[in-house]
């Protein structure tokens, strides 16, 4: 009996505690609200955090709570946009599709500042004197958009500029958002030209340091008979409501930088 009774009591504190714990789990529990999971399983799932939280899921939470509007995730596609508008009441804004371009093309063209030795991304060389490209705005090429880029849509390749893969790419903004120079530019889906270089100096001044840069002799807006160009600042400007893609500006750029996307 001396063991029994203790073992009793034990047992008996433990059925307690246990009563306790339940009722206060029932009484203490949080609901979520089960619109948060039918919006999560209409996202794109792609957690690349572009929205602005830490995944899809947090993301859905704060759709329902208001925190956030659909057009704040560019990844998930309009038909989901449209029924996850239906389940918390929301709109959505016509909001032109877009795509992201690296707005240099200089790279191994453009000569470099020094010889970099060491670990870094772009963000840690550009602390370095602005980074190691003699072109203030020029791609460093140390791949900081490839690292963040959940879907390998970005490439360093052979020139030494970030390349976008377009089937690849969700439209998440990571590389926009990580790129130390801003060269990773949203510009309209229905483009088909772009003007890559980002340097606004004069054009002697751009061509002694790269040799694909933009030296901002207006021929594109000479040849473009739709005025869809226009110089700003040094640098040409593209309407692409105008843009009817004649490629007339590709053909006649002596500095080959307005690139095709086709």
């Amino acid at each position: 009996m001396e063991i029994i009774i203790p073992f009793i009591i034990l047992g008996g504190l433990a059925l307690i505690f246990a009563i306790i714990l339940a009722i206060a789990g029932i009484k203490l529990a949080v609901v979520q609200d089960k619109r948060v999971e039918q919006v999560y399983g209409l996202l794109s799932g792609a957690n690349c955090g572009g929205c602005g939280y830490a995944g899809c899921e947090a993301f859905a939470k704060a759709l329902v709570e208001g925190k956030a509007g659909i057009n704040d995730c560019p990844s998930t596609s309009k038909e989901s946009k449209e029924q996850i508008a239906n389940i918390i009441g929301g709109e959505i804004k016509e909001l032109e599709e877009t795509i992201v371009v690296c707005t240099c093309n200089g790279g191994k063209r453009c000569l470099d500042k020094y010889e970099y030795q060491g670990y870094g991304d772009c963000a840690s060389i550009e602390l370095l004197a602005g980074g190691r490209k003699a072109c203030p705005t020029g791609c460093i090429g140390a791949g900081k958009c490839t690292d963040v880029c959940a879907f390998h849509a970005v490439d360093i390749l052979g020139d030494g500029v970030a390349v976008v893969n377009q089937k690849k790419c969700t439209q998440c903004g990571n590389c926009v958002i990580s790129c130390p120079k801003n060269l990773m530019k949203r510009i309209p889906a229905k483009a088909k030209v772009y003007i890559a270089c980002s340097n606004h100096g004069k054009g002697k001044e751009v061509r002694s340091i790269c040799k694909v840069g933009c030296i901002g002799c207006g021929l594109c807006v000479k040849v473009c008979e739709d005025n869809a160009i226009t110089m700003v600042d040094g640098l040409p400007v593209f309407d692409y409501d105008k843009c009817i893609n004649c490629k007339k500006c590709v053909e006649k750029c002596p500095s080959k930088c307005i690139l095709n996307l086709d």
